[in-house]
């Protein structure tokens, strides 16, 4: 036989683009249409559909960038087509490109009922009955909330744009009204379609010498053959009779299978505002719930409390919808977090809570209890939370990030994640590659080949449907799925649950391999540090809820104190909120991120007035003129105890000594420490007299701050790529170098645009240098980073994440290693030689790196310096054009002799300042534990109202510990719960005091009733 395959796979092309899709619509006639623009942001819905309207035309130019239009479409079904399937083909000038990420709209009812969401791939309203059939002569009015979001991630990306933020964004129309007709849809062309693309797709997937692949060529060929192409609606039937044969050849016993999952990967704010996607989740929900009532067999599976939150207080009508369908088992809550947060920077306590809130709204709302963790898309997944989600009461975990790793590919699909204290959570990572998932037949074979565990396991899941306002899944996606099922030569495909697929996934692959630690992405590392200030009021938000649980909980207990319940519960969620994986890394657009910086000043100032109010209550009368300093940090410092109070009179500062230094620049002592800081305003020594040892380097300076080029080859805001190292300026030139009155040498600098000033001081009793950094940044596409080369040989580093620290190392022998080059830490970085380490710790920076280099031995000074640097600042230009410019605080530290539990406390330390209030009563704790290494991350009072006192506790050096905690209250039954404060078994409080064994990063939490 001759090789044709081409010739017919062209033909194939071609006649199902310019002949066969276009008769799916044989009949057509236009609807009349007006609209009414609505200015500024969006109005309520009763006014939008009670607005003037003005005709326009089909061709009419709308939506200047971030917009709302409400038009009005009506017409009158033709009489002739009774009987038939009639549709409303509503185009408001959508791009199919651009699904999920251009205008968009919500269809309504004369009586303001919504009908389902418009996008650019889900464009039909039905206008009939339930099958769409008419009688003819109805009349037809529709009203569309139209919302025109500019295309942000353009045909040619990363540019700089003024559109991410209605302040800066033109005026200019963007979008065009395409088709606006009622139409009949001839449903066995439709059906023809799908035949023809299932087929053709998998053909071309097959192999040329498959005899499957020239099956289905011949069927083709055949089903070509039976269509007039002149009257496609009245042979599309025999055309189909001539695949049947192809489509029920059933799949091999050993094909692989492919639980598809109906979704809508929503982003909670990222190209587009927080607003606009409280109405994305609405559309998208609205086309879901109609969907299911369409096709029976489909599941729909939707992540983020925050938006099922969101659907229910703005749009009540379709939360009803919703309501139901989630009763019948068929639209799923998954994931079990507030939102689909980040989870390297969330602090431990907020990472705890995004699964007690996610989880409390899916119960109390749903009655459900999720047992998977759903996040495809985070950059990059903390070692705690494996720990995290089997003490929320979830035991599966999901993820698809992964796979967009640069240098590595991660050798799993189907594994067990153990974390950072030895919890297990069998976890999945779909082999399809894409949470986006249509189910084409390029991404089963794809799914396919890709998959890591064939011989072991035969399941994958695929989430699929368009994303991000793209309207999720489609009714083409499930005929689709009909017909991958059971087919020859293709995974079978079925809709289910998350939890009904890894439930068999587990069950046929029990002993699937482990990965231990982070899954870090070898990708996006830049978002530890872009837009700085978000960062940082998130770490003063998470800081500051502390101390009002802390302080609250101590003043009801003692004082009668109202605690704030419903403000805290409310302050948590906006934390939570923003803590979304694509505001807290800094990758959202400029009015995500605006306003961001006003929420975290609104909830400072609130978290103030809370503590502010339980500090006075505590504090007493402070009419005498005294003075009650409080610790909120959960180690004691200064005399006073940790989580107390105490009444100190006018106290002498502890002796510091600063003087000139030979050479120029200043020497501050301590008696601890003594620092020199060299005539350009550098650290050159910090000598430890206990130790009798030097920190810096031989001929190095600390302090050193260091400008990069930072323009990566893509993702601006998101990727730091590592030829940035290749240039690199030492900013020495010191503009003012002095003396404090305080002791304190102060630094000003300027590079570029932009000013630095610093202070550098050694506080009195502490063995820490600490640094106040101010920065004026007007840079553009610049890294800044704050350098601490240290004399020290160390081949790892302890870094600090949620209830622990992941050690990584300072090589970089492999490949893995060498892609950890940016890194994430909270409040301190670690490293030591067997008996002296040094740590550097912060107040509000993420990302950091550590360096090696061997010292030349005939220099008279061998040895290792070790160099670790502080990421401060970036300045992308991409989704934010003016990213971080203006002015910046930064508070970090060097600590020398430090051991990791000196990390621990000094961490603490630096983010719980002390608080100085009038008054003269001391405050005992409301807790006490005797060991400084079972560390007290929650004192709060229960969520329930009860007013059981709720404490949350964590091993915080890797190892075993033994404490007692001691409640400063007389208690009452103690139990032992999970992180949504459920008791799961007792502990004896013997004589008011409850003994504790904790494993290495081992998470307890007890609720102790008062009696």
């Amino acid at each position: 036989m001759h090789n044709d395959r081409t010739l017919t796979e062209d033909r194939l092309k071609r006649v199902l683009e310019e002949r066969i899709r276009p008769a799916v619509y044989p009949e057509s006639v236009p609807l009349a249409v007006s609209v009414w623009h609505a200015p500024g942001e969006p109005v309520p819905v009763a006014e939008g559909l009670a607005a003037p309207r003005t005709p326009v035309e089909v061709g009419a130019e709308w939506g200047p960038p971030w917009g709302t239009s409400w038009f009005t479409v009506a017409g009158r079904v033709p009489d002739a087509w009774a009987g038939r399937t009639v549709e409303a083909l509503l185009d408001l000038g959508f791009d199919e490109n651009m699904t999920g990420f251009q205008c968009e709209g919500l269809v309504y009812r004369p009586d303001g009922s919504p009908v389902k969401g418009l996008n650019p791939r889900n464009q039909w309203v039905r206008i009939g009955g339930h099958d769409g059939t008419v009688a003819g002569g109805e009349e037809v009015l529709l009203h569309i909330e139209a919302s025109a979001n500019p295309v942000i991630l353009d045909y040619r990306p990363f540019r700089p744009t003024e559109l991410g933020d209605r302040e800066t964004a033109d005026a200019a129309p963007r979008y065009r009204l395409a088709r606006m007709d009622l139409a009949v849809l001839d449903r066995t062309v439709w059906e023809l379609v799908r035949d023809l693309e299932v087929l053709g797709e998998l053909m071309t997937e097959l192999s040329p010498d498959s005899p499957r692949r020239w099956e289905i060529l011949r069927a083709v060929e055949r089903a070509l053959d039976a269509v007039d192409l002149q009257d496609v609606g009245g042979t599309a039937a025999r055309a189909r009779e001539k695949l049947a044969p192809a489509l029920a050849a059933p799949a091999h016993a050993s094909a692989h299978r492919i639980s598809a999952v109906g979704h809508a990967h929503i982003d909670s704010a990222w190209l587009w505002p927080l607003r606009e996607t409280v109405r994305k989740v609405a559309r998208t929900t609205a086309n879901m719930t109609e969907l299911l009532e369409d096709e029976p067999e489909f599941v729909y599976a939707m992540s983020q409390a925050q938006q099922f939150a969101w659907v229910k207080e703005h749009r009540p009508e379709v939360y009803a919808g919703v309501k139901k369908a989630v009763a019948e088992g068929r639209f799923v809550p998954v994931g079990g977090m507030w939102v689909e947060s980040d989870t390297n920077m969330p602090g431990s306590e907020a990472l705890a809570r995004q699964f007690v809130h996610g989880k409390r709204f899916f119960l109390e709302e749903f009655g459900i209890e999720s047992e998977e963790v759903w996040l495809p898309d985070s950059f990059g997944y903390s070692a705690a939370l494996p720990q995290l989600v089997r003490l929320a009461g979830a035991k599966w975990f999901l993820t698809q990030k992964i796979s967009w790793s640069r240098t590595n590919k991660f050798p799993h699909h189907t594994f067990w994640w153990e974390g950072l204290d030895g919890t297990r959570v069998f976890t999945h990572f779909p082999p399809i590659d894409t949470y986006n998932s249509q189910l084409s037949g390029q991404e089963l074979a794809h799914a396919v080949r890709n998959f890591q565990e064939k011989g072991g396991a035969t399941r994958s899941l695929a989430p699929t449907g368009w994303g991000d306002g793209g309207g999720g899944t489609t009714r083409e996606t499930l005929a689709r799925a009909k017909r991958l099922a059971d087919l020859e030569g293709s995974a079978r495909v079925v809709f289910e649950k998350p939890s009904a697929f890894f439930e068999k996934a587990q069950a046929e692959y029990a002993q699937a391999p482990v990965w231990v630690g982070e899954l870090y992405l070898e990708l996006h590392r830049a978002t530890l540090t872009s837009q700085a200030r978000t960062k940082r009021g998130n770490r003063r938000a998470e800081h500051l809820l502390r101390e009002a649980e802390l302080w609250a909980a101590t003043a009801a207990v003692r004082t009668g104190f109202a605690y704030p319940y419903e403000r805290l519960d409310r302050i948590w969620k906006t934390v939570l909120l923003h803590q979304f994986h694509d505001i807290l890394p800094g990758t959202s657009i400029a009015w995500v991120h605006r306003e961001a910086a006003a929420t975290y000043a609104a909830v400072a100032a609130e978290l103030e007035e809370i503590v502010g109010g339980a500090l006075a209550a505590l504090a007493g009368d402070g009419t005498g003129g005294g003075t009650v300093v409080f610790n909120a940090a959960p180690h004691g410092r200064g005399g006073t105890p940790a989580h107390a109070a105490r009444p100190v009179p006018d106290e002498a500062a502890a002796p510091v000594t600063a003087g000139p230094r030979a050479g120029g620049g200043f020497v501050l002592d301590n008696g601890l420490l003594r620092a020199e800081v060299d005539g350009r305003g550098l650290v050159v020594s910090v000598y430890d007299h206990t130790a009798e040892r030097e920190t810096v380097a031989p001929g190095a300076a600390a302090n050193l701050l260091q400008l990069h080029q930072d323009f990566p080859n893509m993702w601006d805001a998101w990727d730091v790529d590592l030829f940035y190292r290749n240039t690199v300026t030492d900013l020495t030139d010191v503009e003012t170098l002095e003396l404090t009155a305080e002791g304190a040498v102060r630094v000003v600098r300027a590079f570029g645009a932009s000013r630095v000033e610093q202070l550098l001081s050694l506080p009195g009793g502490a063995r820490r240098l600490d640094v106040e950094t101010e920065v004026d940044w007007h840079e553009t596409e610049k890294f800044l980073k704050a350098a601490f080369p240290l004399d020290l040989h160390a081949d790892r580093t302890a870094a600090e994440t949620q209830f622990g620290h992941l050690y990584r190392p300072t090589h970089t022998n492999t490949s893995w290693e060498a892609a950890k080059f940016e890194a994430c830490a909270h409040r301190f970085v670690h490293l030591e030689e067997p008996g002296w380490g040094v740590a550097v710790v912060n107040d509000s920076t993420y990302g950091y790196d550590v360096t090696r280099a061997v010292r030349d031995a005939s220099s008279g000074a061998a040895g290792t310096t070790t160099t670790v640097r502080l990421s401060l600042l970036r300045a992308p230009r991409f989704p934010d054009p003016r990213t971080d410019q203006g002015v910046h605080r930064f508070r970090y530290a060097l600590v020398p002799n430090a051991s990791v539990g000196d990390a621990v406390r000094e961490g603490y330390l630096i983010n719980l300042p002390e608080r100085r209030v009038a008054g003269s009563a001391a405050v005992a704790p409301l807790v006490r534990v005797d060991d400084d290494a079972v560390v007290v991350s929650a004192v709060k009072l229960a969520d329930d109202g009860s007013g059981d006192v709720v404490v949350r506790v964590y091993e915080s050096l890797g190892g075993r510990a033994r404490a007692v905690l001691t409640p400063g209250f007389a208690p009452g039954a103690v139990s032992v719960c999970d992180l949504l404060e459920r008791p799961s078994g007792t502990v004896a409080a013997e004589g008011g005091r409850v003994s504790l064994t904790l494993r290495p990063f081992e998470i307890v939490t007890l609720r102790i009733a008062r009696a």
